[in-house]
């Protein structure tokens, strides 16, 4: 087992296991050393969503983190699931978090810590990233955040 692998485990860790299905939109593109990855939702392992709800309105900051936390947890196991082992990962380069915002909503970069935390648990300082967190007027199926990201990838 990777190292990485072994801190997901200590850490109690267990990545989704899904059904991709349709042949459009991938999850993922890996070009050369670079791995660019497709909008993650907070979704469980058939692809229904575990929260719902704009941030500020119907969704507190709190649950928001933990949706955040659950697309960082899903783009994980895409990220295995794309280049083997999660050693692989030299670094995290750049996230985007879509926070789907209630009008007066403006705390988004506390909603995407869940993301950029989990991230730096699992990688420690590669996990680290430069990042955007911005409101959003709705996202797909109502989720509070969705999260994209770049990954430079060891050879």
């Amino acid at each position: 087992m990777s190292e990485t692998g072994k801190r997901v485990e200590e850490l109690g860790i267990k990545l989704p296991v899904r059904n991709r299905k349709g042949s459009g939109a991938v999850d993922a593109v890996l070009h050369e050393d670079m791995l660019y990855l497709s909008a993650h939702l907070p979704v469980n392992e058939e692809g229904v969503p575990v929260f719902q709800g704009k941030v500020g309105d119907t969704v507190d900051i709190d649950s928001a983190y933990q949706a955040a936390r659950l697309c960082g947890l899903n783009m994980l196991a895409t990220i295995k699931e794309y280049i083997g082992e999660l050693d692989r990962v030299d670094y995290f380069v750049k996230a985007l978090g879509l926070v789907n915002s209630a009008g007066d909503f403006s705390s988004q970069p506390a909603v995407m810590n869940g993301f950029s935390d989990l991230m730096v648990e699992v990688f420690g300082k590669r996990g680290q990233h430069a990042r955007s967190a911005m409101g959003a007027y709705a996202l797909p199926e109502q989720v509070p955040i969705v999260v994209e990201a770049i990954v430079k990838i060891r050879k």
